[in-house]
């Protein structure tokens, strides 16, 4: 990525758990997503001051690590909120203003100002224990942006909130970042966050960034293979290279021995679940270790072939697919050195 002013320079180590190194368009939301344990939290909980970490932050000329963490202009959103939960919703969002030294009426008029933003301004007097799960990430989500911050870090906003919930809730948050002058850090395990929220992704694996690019480009060269579960696709490694497919390409058939098919690739496996995918059923296999990479696949197959081949959790599977269907193309690299051992976090 080429470097233009105002742009952050990040180098960030938290001993033993993450090391990144990257270039991030101010103004940007940058998607974090990598498996459990990559880093992810560690991350912006470095950002954000609350563990320790060595590095630099820097922004024409401004190194946010050399900043105190009070003044560094960080807005954060944790998975859990952590609302005060003796404080009003209200109190809960001028809570940071005050803090700051905001005298205590403009502060409450501010922060009832970015209630009704986020449609909750008539459930200002409420304590966190009278909200919806919901309702409590919109007050958490205007307690973060009410001081206008130069940094929003978003850790998995959406967790542990109703589909429908959720779903509102990306488009209200989408439309506010829109706005938002400064930049995001949204980590995530969804590749929706990713594909309809972000202009920028970074994908970690065991502290390491491995692979960043805007959303198009991740979604259709991935180099992890949970960064291809993420978007739908199946990947195979082979020595320096992957090889990539959709569900709908795998061929899937119940036959006691290897089908005869001109298919150059060929798996055995067992269907490990089945479920509703659009107008497909989409299956879950784990693959015969024996047969190498990977471990599981994913396959699309109709409802019809669902009920005619008995696609049940434990069936016996043969797995297909064509050369001329695979994307192929290099492995990631590690990016930067770093981590001796795996984060223990997200």
């Amino acid at each position: 990525m080429t470097n233009r002013p105002g742009d952050w320079e990040l180098a960030v180590r938290v001993p033993d758990r993450v090391e990144v190194r990257s270039t991030v368009p101010h103004g940007a939301v940058v998607a974090v997503i990598g498996p459990n344990g990559a880093g992810k939290s560690s991350l912006v909980h470095a950002l954000a001051g609350l563990i320790p970490a060595e590095g630099q932050l820097v922004r024409d000329g401004t190194d946010l690590f050399a900043v105190p963490v009070q003044e560094r202009g960080v807005g954060l959103v944790f998975q859990d909120r952590r609302l005060f939960p003796h404080l009003s919703a209200l109190e809960n969002v001028a809570f940071g203003l005050r803090a700051r030294g905001v005298a205590t009426h403009e502060a409450r008029d501010t922060a009832q100002e970015w209630l009704e933003r986020l449609g909750i301004g008539d459930l200002a007097a409420r304590r966190p224990d009278r909200l919806s799960g919901g309702q409590a990430q919109r007050v958490a989500l205007a307690r973060a942006l009410v001081g206008r911050p130069d940094l929003l870090l978003l850790d998995e906003p959406f967790t542990g909130l109703d589909v429908g919930v959720a779903a509102t809730l990306r488009i209200e948050l989408g439309q506010h970042l829109a706005q938002f002058g400064g930049t995001t850090f949204l980590v995530t395990h969804d590749a929706i966050d990713a594909l309809t929220l972000a202009d920028h992704v970074l994908v970690l694996d065991a502290g390491r960034v491995v692979q960043e690019g805007t959303p198009a480009e991740v979604a259709a060269r991935p180099r992890t293979e949970h960064a291809a579960r993420l978007v739908g696709l199946n990947v195979v490694r082979d020595a320096a290279m992957l090889r990539a497919f959709p569900p709908s390409a795998v061929v899937v058939s119940v036959s006691p021995t290897a089908p005869d098919v001109s298919a150059r690739h060929r798996w055995r496996g067992r269907v490990r679940s089945a479920a509703p995918h659009g107008d497909a059923i989409r299956l879950q296999t784990e693959v015969d270790p024996r047969d190498g990479d990977p471990r599981t696949l994913i396959a699309d197959v109709t409802p019809a072939a669902t009920r005619e081949l008995d696609l049940v959790a434990g069936r016996a599977v043969w797995l297909t697919v064509k050369e001329t269907a695979v994307t192929v193309y290099p492995a990631a690299t590690e990016a930067a050195p770093g981590a001796d051992r795996p984060a223990q976090d997200g």
